[in-house]
């Protein structure tokens, strides 16, 4: 009996791994994040960078000079910080990822690729 309840938590634990681990370790997304489009001028990118930083100076306080989102110090990088969090932060209450079009969605972790911390809430 005690060998049958062994393989049956045997069993169910590797069925969660599965479920928690195939799909991240097959590539497949895990989240969504909002990151400056690199395919717009950066006119229009700065233009929303500001727009988002009068919603809130929360948004904007951690691409300060000292703080952890500040390098790399770039139009891109920085506004790619501030739209992740704005998004991150209003995306349940309707909120979008466009900035006229200055940001898109990514399902590939930019904090992987721009070296910046990942937003978490």
């Amino acid at each position: 009996m005690a060998i049958k309840n062994s393989f049956s938590l045997l069993l169910s634990s590797l069925m969660v791994f599965a479920l928690i681990a195939i799909p991240t370790i097959s590539g497949q997304p895990s989240g969504t994040w909002c990151v400056a489009n690199p395919k717009i001028q950066d006119q229009v990118v700065q233009a929303a960078l500001g727009w988002a930083c009068q919603q809130s100076q929360a948004y904007c306080s951690r691409i300060q000079l000292g703080q952890n989102c500040y390098s790399p110090n770039t139009l891109r990088d920085h506004a790619s910080v501030v739209f992740n969090t704005y998004y991150q932060h209003n995306k349940d209450q309707g909120g979008s990822c466009d900035f006229n079009r200055a940001a898109v969605i990514t399902h590939t972790d930019p904090s992987k690729q721009l070296y910046l911390n990942p937003v978490v809430f």
